[in-house]
């Protein structure tokens, strides 16, 4: 179909399975990630650290060079750090800033004079069901897509008169190797305080994860919406369980949202 789409953290996970998915449909797909990788099937990989923006200004400007445009970004490039807030150090909370909201301030800022210069295109925010509702012992993971949604919102009607187009999407679990890679917090483990309870909810969160759903569900959601003139904003993509709760939280009230919380992640 001619379309020109860049995924980042496409090596592994949900933006892997984006990659091969749309690649394997007809559009020419580049995927990147922090590490060379060789290219595998008609995915083009890209070395790109969203986190550094000369390294995402390089990235964008060979795929300009080697196609002329880019019509849509995926960005979904993330990372986990588990443990509580309070004992959380101030390198973990700026790498999972830095990682989330940062890298993907970064891509948009680098793709938009392009996007603008060849008439539109359309930007998809992976966000997260936690960028909807805190979650226990992720606190700054929590943050970070609360930041992207923010975001997102803004962003979207600053760019709508030249044609740009900004999705969310809000992943519930997915049985990605997400779980493995998840970061955890050396002082909350020791921690007199917080290492009972962190282990218990951790134990929910993993099992959650591990039994998820497969990643193409969510790679069918991003080609549906590179395939339509008139994207919604926001995809909440999960089982129903979890999209439903998400959902409740506008008509819900708090202290009985916060107390259905506290019994999901056995926390009372």
């Amino acid at each position: 179909m001619g379309k020109v789409i860049l995924i980042t953290g496409a090596t592994s996970g949900l933006g892997k399975a984006c990659a091969e998915y749309l690649s394997e449909r007809g559009l020419i797909v580049y995927g990147t990630g922090r590490r060379a990788m060789p290219e595998t099937g008609s995915v083009k990989h890209l070395q790109m650290d969203v986190t550094d923006p000369d390294s995402v200004k390089q990235a964008i400007e060979k795929v300009i060079a080697e196609q002329g445009h880019i019509d849509v970004v995926v960005n979904n490039a993330g990372m986990g750090i588990g443990g509580a807030a309070e004992l959380a150090s101030v390198d973990e909370i700026r790498l999972q800033m830095r990682t989330n909201f940062m890298g993907t301030v970064h891509v948009c800022s680098a793709v938009l004079p392009h996007m603008r210069q060849n008439g539109g295109g359309t930007i998809i925010n992976v966000s997260s069901l936690g960028g909807v509702m805190g979650l226990p012992f992720q606190a700054y993971y929590s943050a970070s897509k609360f930041a992207v949604e923010g975001y997102s919102e803004a962003l979207s009607l600053e760019v709508k008169p030249f044609n740009v187009k900004v999705c969310l999407i809000e992943p519930g679990d997915f049985a990605t190797g997400f779980t493995a890679s998840r970061i955890l917090s050396e002082p909350t483990q020791k921690s007199k305080e917080y290492s009972a309870q962190f282990e218990k909810t951790l134990k929910n969160i993993e099992k959650e994860e591990q039994n998820g759903l497969k990643p193409e569900r969510l790679a069918k959601v991003v080609f549906h919406i590179v395939n339509s003139k008139h994207p919604k904003f926001r995809y909440k993509v999960g089982n129903i369980l979890q999209v439903g709760f998400a959902m409740s939280k506008t008509w819900i009230p708090s202290r009985a949202y916060q107390f259905l919380l506290r019994i999901f992640y056995s926390m009372l």
